[in-house]
């Protein structure tokens, strides 16, 4: 018998999407529930089919966040602290401190507190996609805006976030 495999290309790209690929499994099934049945469970397919569809795009916006090779460094994410671990630098950054969220041209996430202090964290950092979800929780953040400022080239830094109710740090003289 042949060996059967899936080309290691393939096989990247379908783990890279393996949630988007589920959420249109499952808007798939609802809606197939929700056309051929009847009673509660064509209710229950057109709910799942809904359910589905907003799976997908939050998956398809997490696909967009994740980087397409490891750079240098580790960031690990426990109890509200995003670790980074690199090279030559590294960190630690509260998160419930978090003031302001940039993005550098080098490219990396910076994020920085109250008092002023930064943590840059390159954008292809190994263990960078549990940012998305710390991200995605900031308050009035706009998830299209960052994945657009992640995906294009940038001149110059750029601001992502910034906390509603913070007053600007400002050094006494």
């Amino acid at each position: 018998m042949k060996n059967l495999s899936i080309r290691p290309e393939i096989r990247k790209g379908l783990w890279l999407w393996r949630e988007v690929i589920a959420a249109f499994a499952l808007t798939t099934v609802g809606l197939w529930w929700g056309f051929v049945s009847f009673g509660i469970i064509q209710w229950l397919g057109w709910g799942m089919a809904a359910l589905g569809a907003i799976l997908a795009i939050a998956a398809a916006q997490k696909v967009r966040f994740r980087p397409d090779s490891d750079g240098p460094g580790v960031v690990t994410l426990d109890e509200r602290r995003v670790t980074y671990l690199g090279p030559l630098n590294g960190g630690v950054a509260d998160l419930d401190l978090m003031v302001q969220l940039d993005i550098t041209p080098t490219p990396a996430w910076r994020l920085i507190n109250g008092g002023g202090q930064h943590l840059d964290i390159p954008t292809n950092a190994v263990g960078v996609e549990v940012l998305f979800d710390v991200f995605t929780a900031l308050p009035e953040i706009k998830i299209e805006y960052m994945l657009s400022l992640l995906n294009s080239p940038r001149p110059a830094k750029m601001t992502v976030w910034m906390d509603p109710d913070h007053k600007p740090y400002t050094q006494l003289h």
